[in-house]
């Protein structure tokens, strides 16, 4: 239950009832106090108050701070979960009792749901109807737009379950309002009304080249697919790619971009990385990060006594750009580190990287040394979107609880 406050009186929240979208919904009662009550011909302030008041209700003891997470499948999403969690503190684990097959990763924190589970087409009906899982038409949006929106607000929703082993539409699961609940899959920017329900936004654009190396590896060692099928799979995907998910990255307040190195030419192994982290200029409460001096062109190659490089070695650019019609600073590191305690001498000549002590980066990214990309930008850059997602739900947090004070003295 919540509770509201106002000038002249409180009101509280319960949830005792669901609606036909599988959420509950919320019965707000109004309590005056120490007010005189008038006539139904008074006319005034309502709630039998004599005088105008002001209220001020949240969901919750906050609401919700929703992230929404777009990349297309097997292009790390699920590392970058891990990582993310892991910023806010506890393990992010399937919930507790329900289904083995659950999608959903709980922690203290932070929720996540994986937006597959609003496949309105289970496997063979996506078979019988020639639809991928990348087509709108195989997705349930509505449903996805009523229950982020009620999350967010504070209300339990009952969502579904795409169960990846059978294919099928399993039976829905409860999820509880998080403090930050992350959307990640094919679509959470692709829907107006839910990218508006977005307090940040991250798209993963994973080049064609690495992006195939990626998929070899985890759908043979761990799916056991063969690399036909690979190869069919990608090609098969590919117009839908195009159409529904590669064009959400123009509204992303930040995309972590993974293109083949320019320091070995010719390089077509995808063994080496350049990665770029552009970052819109102008999103509330986001202060891109930048290298050495804010708003300068900078290329940079740390290489020497500090940092230890083997071949083909590492380098840093940082600089203003463009991207869609939208002013962006870009963040850009080609190559891998050998060793991951000397990222703390990188780390000192970033600024904006919203560490709450020195060396934060450089700690969380040895935490995880096992996780894929942890020698190059991928890890790097995924990290620091974390601490800045941090930062930014503080600030929101921060702002929310203000709000009712400033409004009680207007």
């Amino acid at each position: 239950m919540a509770i509201c406050t106002s000038l002249y009186s409180t009101c509280s929240i319960s949830t005792p009832s669901k609606t036909h979208l599988g959420f509950h919904q919320k019965q707000v009662v109004f309590y005056s106090s120490g007010v005189k009550k008038t006539s139904k011909k008074g006319g005034g302030g309502g709630c039998g108050s004599s005088r105008p008041y002001v209220i001020t209700c949240t969901a919750s003891d906050s609401q919700t701070v929703v992230i929404g997470l777009a990349a297309d499948s097997g292009c790390g999403k699920s590392t970058f979960m891990r990582r993310l969690t892991s910023v806010f503190g506890g393990a992010a684990e399937p919930p507790r009792g329900g289904n083995p097959d659950s999608n959903t990763l709980i922690s203290d924190t932070t929720t996540v749901i994986c937006l597959d589970d609003y496949h309105s087409l289970d496997r063979t009906g996506r078979k019988e109807k020639g639809v991928t899982a990348l087509d709108p038409r195989a997705n349930n949006f509505d449903l996805m737009y009523e229950q982020v929106k009620a999350i967010k607000e504070g209300i339990p929703v009952e969502k579904p379950i795409y169960n990846h082993v059978s294919g099928l539409l399993d039976p829905p699961e409860l999820i509880k309002p998080p403090k930050i609940l992350v959307i990640e899959g094919l679509h959470p920017m692709y829907d107006s009304r839910v990218r508006d329900l977005l307090d940040f936004s991250i798209y993963l654009d994973i080049s064609n080249e690495v992006k195939f190396a990626w998929k070899i590896q985890r759908d043979m060692a761990e799916r056991g697919h063969s690399l036909e099928s690979i190869k069919a799979s990608i090609e098969a995907r590919k117009p839908d790619f195009d159409a529904y998910i590669d064009p959400q990255k123009q509204y992303a307040d930040a995309v972590i971009e993974v293109l083949p190195t320019q320091l070995i030419p010719g390089d077509n192994e995808g063994k080496v990385l350049r990665v770029r982290l552009i970052m819109k200029e102008g999103v509330e409460l986001f202060s891109p990060v930048y290298l050495f001096d804010e708003g300068s062109t900078i290329s940079w190659i740390p290489c020497g006594r500090k940092l230890t490089c083997s071949y083909p070695g590492i380098k840093f650019f940082y600089g203003p750009d463009a991207y869609f019609g939208h002013e962006v600073s870009v963040l850009e590191m080609d190559g891998q580190f050998d060793r991951l305690d000397e990222l703390i001498y990188v780390e000192s000549h970033l600024s904006n990287i919203s560490t709450k002590f020195y060396g934060e980066v450089t700690q969380q990214m040895l935490k995880h040394s096992d996780f894929p990309g942890s020698n190059n930008g991928t890890g790097l850059f995924q990290t620091i979107v974390g601490l800045k997602i941090r930062d930014l739900y503080e600030q929101i947090v921060d702002s929310r609880a203000k709000t009712p004070v400033e409004a009680a003295k207007a």
